[in-house]
């Protein structure tokens, strides 16, 4: 984990060797075989993950946990050595495909790390969870076993699944909440429901609600303001109760004359859930986002301005996924030649993105020095305002942790010294 401690470009992938390690080559080639060797097991690396999220829940307090769903697809169109790799939408679109659980405090927002990766590839599915994973038609479906699986985590907490528009099935919802899983989807805005025991189209049920919305307010009374798409503004919500009616829909896995994926209707039980729409409003009244959120969440357990930031939080599993790829590990790059070795290499690289992730969310003062401290190591310049970035301090872990492997071996003083008797113009002597 250490020597993925750092930050990378597509030319520069690998790990990194520290000086007190063995020669360069020699470390990529212990990496090599224990990312291909077989009896590593994925469950067992994502382990250390695991245990740092229930221990840091265990020094918090509340009723429920957020675990974040979303997908992710790293392209290897021009990785041929990869022989496994995923078709998704057309023959171009190859590569592997990552779905990730990730836990969230349901109270502050504060991501807490990967419970669990799951790999699509053209061979079959890979997954950090225990025992063998089903290769469901589509990735939505994977979440009926990770939803079960979440129960087994030990969390402590009640988990309540947060997931964008792509979740928004009637099928799913029914499924979900009969076995007792809480959720809280992004709704598409072309969904039919009953409202008032009449049949309409969710945005005419959201144009009753205007007029019924109030600003929330946080825990010191004032509005609560946030940052979205560049502009500030405050909270806004209303909600309402609308009942899921139609049939579901699932593909046959065939295809009609004309080429389009053959449906089928299936019908199922009446389903209530709750509306609650969210709204980010500016000073001069514009709506700067909006989102129509169906929860089986009650009432009596979190309310609508609840509702609408457990769903704002789950932006941290995009900065997540960024910063396994191109704004961190460029995981892109990768050179394995399996999805076994890109997993098992994913799971130890998640833990250096997970321990810069900690620290940039530490309100200490001496995580504060520290970050200031990286961010210098890193030598890279901030915007007007920003502290730090994920990127930036594993940039700078990468620089301190070469320091002190160094400092493992050789003496600092000597070193300074060597360097201003054959490099002068860069090391003065500054003793006299």
């Amino acid at each position: 984990m250490r020597e993925h401690s750092h930050a990378v470009n597509a030319v520069v992938t690998g790990l990194s060797a520290l000086p007190g390690t063995a020669q360069p080559f020699a470390a990529t080639q212990a990496m090599t075989r224990f990312l291909n060797h077989e009896h590593i097991p994925f469950h067992a690396l994502i382990e250390p993950a695991q245990d740092a999220v229930r221990s840091e829940l265990a020094r918090r307090t509340g009723r429920f946990v957020l675990v974040v769903h979303d997908w992710c697809m790293f392209n290897f169109n021009r990785h041929t050595s990869k022989r496994d790799r995923y078709v998704r939408s057309h023959d171009t679109d190859l590569g592997y495909e990552l779905g990730t659980a990730l836990a969230v405090d349901a109270g502050d927002g504060r991501p807490l790390g990967p419970m669990e990766f799951r790999l699509r590839t053209g061979s079959g599915m890979l997954s950090t969870r225990l025992g063998d994973t089903a290769f469901p038609p589509g990735h939505v479906d994977e979440l009926d076993e990770a939803m079960a699986a979440a129960v087994s985590w030990g969390l402590g907490r009640t988990p309540v699944h947060v997931i964008d528009r792509e979740a928004d099935s009637v099928g799913h919802y029914r499924r979900w909440h009969a076995a007792g899983h809480r959720f809280v989807v992004r709704a598409d805005h072309d969904r039919v429901v009953l409202h008032e025991d009449r049949q309409c189209a969710l945005a005419e049920v959201v144009a009753k609600l205007e007029g019924s919305f109030t600003e929330v307010r946080n825990s010191r009374g004032r509005p609560e303001v946030v940052t979205v798409r560049g502009g500030t503004g405050t909270v806004h919500v209303a909600e309402t109760e609308v009942v899921l009616h139609r049939p579901a829909r699932h593909y046959t896995g065939e295809r009609n004359a004309s080429g389009a994926k053959k449906q089928v209707e299936v019908p199922g039980p009446r389903l209530p859930l709750r509306l609650v729409v969210t709204r980010v409003i500016d000073e001069t009244g514009k709506v700067l986002a909006e989102w129509w959120l169906l929860t089986n969440v009650a009432a009596a357990d979190a309310d609508a301005a609840t509702i609408g930031r457990w769903y704002a939080w789950r932006w941290s599993i995009e900065s997540y996924h960024k910063l396994i790829k191109s704004a961190g590990m460029n995981a892109e790059a990768w050179q394995q030649e399996s999805g076994e070795a890109f997993l098992r290499r994913l799971c130890v690289a998640s833990m250096a993105c997970l321990t810069v992730w900690h620290l940039q969310r530490d309100e200490s003062p001496a995580a504060a020095k520290l970050r200031v401290i990286l961010v210098r190591l890193s030598g890279r310049q901030m915007k007007h305002k920003v502290e730090s970035t994920a990127p930036a301090l594993l940039a700078g872990l990468e620089r301190l942790l070469a320091i002190d492997d160094l400092m493992q071996v050789e003496d600092l003083d000597a070193i300074l010294d060597l360097a201003r008797r054959q490099l002068p113009r860069l090391f003065p002597d500054r003793s006299g």
